[in-house]
């Protein structure tokens, strides 16, 4: 890895390497970020047939069945990405503030969206979901490259997201 002198101080250990019990805690991100997807699948399964079938939706939005193994695939890619970034930096860190704050957004985009129906207000949510998720992204990227990588299938999907949340507000 080289010698501490010359590093960036980025990539300096700012926390041991939690080794002992490290799967314990993958499992223990993994449990959170998948429980925090239930939490906002509640909000959302109930007002797919209903509400959501009732809007006006753009050709790029995919079928209703896409969503739930996309969701579950990211938050499994997040909670490792996560976890791997914890292992450096710790549990009080920014980067971990960072994925608990995002976290706490996504979760609140369904409510906002498919539990209370508004569409912009959801919409204004998203896009500063967006901007936490990038700044997640990117304060993971200083501690663990992988864990960067990781996350950059979120990015992707939510940028989607936030598209298709525009193009529903403005059809309905």
């Amino acid at each position: 890895m080289g010698e501490m002198g010359v590093l960036p101080l980025a990539f300096v250990d700012h926390a041991p390497d939690r080794r002992h019990g490290r799967y314990g805690a993958l499992v223990v991100f993994l449990g959170l970020t998948l429980g925090i997807g239930a939490l906002g699948g509640i909000a959302t399964s109930s007002n797919i047939a209903g509400w959501y079938a009732t809007l006006n939706r753009p050709d790029i939005a995919p079928p209703n069945w896409v969503f739930a193994p996309v969701w579950t695939a990211l938050y499994v890619l997040m909670a490792i990405a996560a976890w791997r970034v914890w292992r450096v930096a710790g549990t009080r860190s920014q980067p971990m503030l960072l994925f608990a704050i995002q976290l706490v957004l996504n979760c609140a985009w369904s409510f906002i969206f498919f539990g209370a129906h508004q569409i912009g207000a959801a919409l204004a949510e998203v896009i500063v979901m967006l901007g936490f998720i990038v700044w997640t992204t990117l304060s993971f990227r200083t501690y663990e490259g992988t864990a960067a990588w990781l996350m950059a299938p979120y990015v992707a999907w939510v940028s989607f997201a936030t598209i298709l949340n525009a193009a529903i507000w403005r059809l309905n």
